[in-house]
């Protein structure tokens, strides 16, 4: 397993708002024994994650979710869920603040607790985390000693992606859609796929507390507003009845559906990808991905996905990265690929060892460099 396929997902014409693109992905059947519902965590959502060998995540974590293979799914409630008068305005109830164990964890009977796209981005942030496996004079003690730790990434709540909160507001939701593609300037922000309509229903919300990257913010903020998707349909003599013009309308939807899954989710889905097994829930089975960072074409994604015993997609959720966090990321694997000697490393990469020193400097690893090193004292 290498790639992404959203088999039994069709797509559906885009809505737009400016600046951002909805695609809708809906499914003629619902995944069987798999739902998810939602968990909300304290109003200001920070959250600490004990990883386990005194390592921890920190972030801004206001929700997570929770994955049920129990079958009694349709039964039973998400928490929060509240009974009350018709017309009567619902409150919202959310768990005390606490310090999370594990990005997923078990609960009772079949569910497992995960914090979505938290458990993709501790997946980038532990890339090559030990720091050097080789003692080179290059590298300073504190790297021999502590690794990449601490690492940091930046993102941004969708709160503060211009545009997103009212397109998801005023988006129309189709009978069974079970995703969405999100673009902003025409660029792939992010893909969600849950298993079941109900499921898509209860957690479309969620999407402006998800996470996105830096190059998304900025197209939101500068970007121009995206053209709508509209139907061309040419006179003929097959226009002359319903049945034709039907025909016609749905040969449109089938260019369109066409045209997204080849030239604007091609990123996505012609990518290869490293999978991480997190954990197996009975015929189910929560991975997490990493692309193979690849510098200079097109956006790259990591993200996370829970597939069934065939390898079919039931649950999805991707985050973009930016150039920059793509160039640390083919930095590090360089670096590790050449066991962190520096001058195999700048031979792999076609330069000099004093330019790879300035590229580590600029990715924000100049901690991890000796002094010896950064006054340009490599071999």
């Amino acid at each position: 397993m290498n790639r992404l396929e959203l088999t039994g997902l069709t797509t559906r014409p885009a809505q737009v708002w400016g600046g951002v693109r909805l695609v809708p992905l809906v499914r003629e059947q619902p995944v069987e024994g798999l739902r998810l519902h939602e968990e909300l965590y304290a109003d200001d959502g920070y959250g600490v994650v004990d990883l386990g060998s005194r390592t921890h995540y920190v972030s801004v974590v206001p929700h997570g979710f929770v994955a049920d293979w129990s079958g009694e799914g349709e039964q039973s409630a998400a928490y929060g869920t509240q009974l009350g008068a018709a017309g009567s305005r619902p409150r919202t109830a959310r768990l005390p603040r606490h310090r999370h164990h594990r990005m997923a964890k078990r609960r009772p009977g079949d569910r497992l607790r995960f914090l979505p796209l938290h458990l993709a981005l501790e997946g980038y942030l532990a890339l090559h985390f030990g720091g050097p496996a080789v003692a080179w004079e290059e590298w300073s003690r504190r790297a021999l000693r502590d690794g990449l730790s601490p690492r940091a990434e930046d993102a941004y709540l969708g709160w503060s992606v211009r545009g997103l909160k009212d397109a998801l507001r005023v988006f129309e939701i189709h009978p069974g859609q079970c995703g969405v593609m999100v673009y902003v300037a025409d660029a792939l922000a992010a893909a969600f796929v849950v298993p079941h309509p109900d499921d898509y229903r209860a957690l479309h919300p969620s999407l402006v507390e998800d996470l996105y990257g830096e190059l998304i913010h900025q197209y939101a903020l500068y970007g121009a507003p995206v053209p709508e998707f509209s139907a061309r349909i040419s006179d003929g003599p097959g226009l002359r009845t319903l049945a034709g013009l039907r025909a016609a309308a749905r040969e449109q939807e089938r260019a369109w559906a066409e045209a997204h899954d080849t030239l604007f989710a091609g990123e996505l889905l012609d990518g290869s990808y490293a999978f991480d097994r997190v954990y197996r829930m009975g015929a189910f089975t929560l991975w997490r991905f990493l692309p193979p960072f690849r510098t200079g074409g097109a956006g790259q994604h990591i993200g996370e996905t829970i597939t069934d015993h065939k390898g079919r997609v039931a649950y999805l959720k991707t985050f973009r990265l930016s150039e920059a966090q793509i160039r640390r990321g083919h930095l590090l694997h360089r670096l590790a690929a050449a066991d962190w000697r520096l001058a195999g490393a700048a031979e792999a990469l076609g330069t000099t060892p004093e330019e790879l020193v300035r590229r580590i400097r600029s990715a924000g690893f100049e901690s991890l460099l000796s002094a010896r090193a950064q006054q340009g004292n490599v071999r």
